[in-house]
């Protein structure tokens, strides 16, 4: 009998240590891309703190509950082309420029990721969008026209 409870516990124990753990799966941190024609990482300008501030409104912090991977071309607009190439390479889950060159350099390169502009130009005039009521693809943003 002794045998037999001895054996019982035994094959508990083992089962117990063969089960799965069903421990908590880490979200998904989404990953923005985000494109300046100006700037540097040490010195990149207003738009990229608004752009750092906006999120942070709304509950985004670097580092802690998403990443935002930084590029800039320094002045240099034919770099443009070739950094959003690397973003989209890297798997970004939206891409975010206030660059007109970069936007348009965005929708050659990807036709899935979105594009988020955020321009002062007129994205029908220079190509970016086939209508500002149905832009189509996978364009989105905002832009300010004038009269003019």
């Amino acid at each position: 009998m002794r045998k037999a409870v001895i054996s019982f516990a035994l094959t508990a124990l083992f089962y117990a240590f063969c089960l799965p753990v069903w421990a908590q799966q880490p979200t998904k941190v989404p990953r923005i891309g985000w494109v300046s024609g100006s700037g540097d990482p040490n010195t990149p300008g207003p738009q990229v703190e608004s752009f750092r501030q906006g999120l942070r409104d709304i509950g985004y912090v670097e580092g802690k509950n998403m990443v935002v991977e930084y590029r800039y071309a320094e002045g240099k607009m034919d770099r443009i082309p070739s950094l959003v190439a690397e973003l989209v390479k890297l798997k970004v889950d939206v891409l975010v420029s206030p660059n007109g060159p970069a936007i348009l350099a965005a929708k050659q390169a990807t036709k899935t990721v979105p594009i988020v502009m955020v321009v002062v130009l007129d994205p029908v005039a220079t190509g970016i969008v086939d209508s500002l009521a149905r832009p189509g693809g996978n364009i989105t943003g905002v832009s300010t026209l004038n009269r003019e």
